[in-house]
């Protein structure tokens, strides 16, 4: 049995370059469970990433197993300070795990569409050609894809747009395979779980929305993370009340008293998320304190849950340092985002802990998505056409697609003399 081989991406921020926005690729190529290996390309990324001091990485595949343990290596070796933590996308996938009951109804709507679209080419042309000539809303179903974040509630929102289209075009096929479908289409009980469904996944998809970007920081997704908490409170009463936030539920149900508790399936979302989200590192405080500084009020706590995360921290020149940036006037009128202020505005001469926290924060990754954007542009780089790359050269064409700096052009034209044809 040969050693399972692949390509981990692992990104590192500098906190000294942060104004450059300065991001490190680079990519492990060999056995998983070879943590030397890893653990030595993290020590080359905190070289590149420009100083020694301290530096946030994340976007491994796995946290398990061998792979998980080289953070411990890099922390005993390295980096004592390293922290480690989830994904935050990911986290929030995990929360929304489906019940049996209602995995059962997802799993039939899943092969009703696979079975439209993907068992007969023939039948697929069909199911096109009916829906172009009733003037449907679509002319084509969505085909689920685990690899996507999105595609589960993209594929019921197509589905129950189509839902009356899709249920004409059963009944008049008289094939043994379209009759338990048809049946399904026509169970009043069943399509209700499936709008509940549909309201619930657009719901958790405006989240997963929220959480995507290269340019946002931990505080950014625990904000997303921490309103969504308090929505699903509002849905659940919603749920008893008018469904405005379950148009498709209201819809199906015509206003009458649906068959089914979803109640309880929010209340288990609802302790999911707490679940997940409640050993996050870093507290309400602090975060409130990248964000707005003169937002804190108990500046006791704030000092408690800073050092808790930050061992080199002092609570007391915490606190201090905070009620003289609060006492600032001219910091208070400042209008800035929040990297010019803590790198332009803030001064590390004044404030230096807090400034060095506020930075550290910064720089840390708040999910894989750097990662896996990484990994489809690196399927584009390296094509059918070009799968004779090696790793080196594939590493610099990638350094190329993902830096966010800009070549100056003219500046390299004016260095080059023009020779003129004769």
């Amino acid at each position: 049995m040969g050693k399972k081989t692949g390509k981990k991406t692992v990104s590192a921020h500098g906190v000294q370059s942060l104004t450059d926005a300065v991001m490190t690729w680079t990519y492990v190529t060999g056995s998983v469970e070879d943590r030397e290996l890893i653990q030595a390309e993290l020590a080359r990324v905190a070289r590149l990433s420009g100083h020694g001091e301290w530096f946030e990485c994340i976007g491994f595949p796995t946290c398990s197993g061998d792979v998980a343990a080289c953070y411990g290596g890099m922390r005993r070796t390295h980096h004592p300070d390293l922290m480690a933590y989830h994904c935050i996308i990911d986290q929030m996938v995990l929360c929304a795990s489906l019940g049996e009951r209602y995995s059962e109804v997802m799993t039939t709507v899943m092969k009703l569409v696979n079975y439209l679209r993907a068992s007969s080419a023939l039948q697929h042309r069909l199911l096109r050609l009916f829906l172009i000539e009733v003037n449907a809303t679509f002319d084509d179903l969505l085909l689920h894809n685990n690899v996507r974040w999105l595609s589960k509630g993209k594929v019921l929102e197509r589905f129950w747009a189509l839902r009356k289209e899709l249920e004409t075009f059963l009944l008049d096929q008289k094939s043994a395979k379209a009759k338990p479908f048809a049946d399904f289409m026509k169970n009043d009980e069943k399509m209700e779980i499936v709008a509940f469904l549909t309201d619930i996944t657009s719901h958790l998809n405006d989240l997963n929305m929220k959480l995507q970007g290269k340019n946002s920081t931990v505080c950014d997704l625990m904000l997303a993370v921490r309103a969504f908490q308090r929505k699903l409170e509002v849905f659940k009463c919603d749920l008893q009340q008018d469904l405005l936030h379950f148009p498709r539920l209201l819809d199906q149900t015509a206003g009458k008293h649906h068959h089914h508790n979803y109640a309880e399936f929010l209340d288990k979302l609802i302790k999911n998320f707490q679940t997940c989200f409640e050993d996050f590192p870093l507290g309400k405080q602090v975060l409130l304190c990248i964000e707005n500084p003169f937002l804190v009020k108990n500046i006791a706590e704030f000092s408690n849950e800073a050092t808790k995360v930050f061992q080199w921290a002092s609570a007391a020149s915490l606190q201090t340092e905070l009620i003289e940036l609060q006492e600032n006037l001219a910091l208070q009128e400042s209008h800035c985002d929040l990297v010019t202020f803590w790198t332009k505005m803030v001064t590390a001469a004044g404030v230096p802990l807090l400034q060095k926290m506020a930075l550290q924060i910064l720089t840390m990754f708040p999910s894989t998505y750097c990662c896996e954007s990484a990994f489809s542009t690196m399927n584009m780089v390296k094509n059918t056409y070009r799968h004779t790359l090696t790793n080196e050269h594939l590493h610099q064409c990638l350094r190329l697609a993902l830096t966010p700096f800009m070549p100056k052009f003219k500046q390299l034209v004016a260095q080059r003399r023009c020779h003129l044809s004769h």
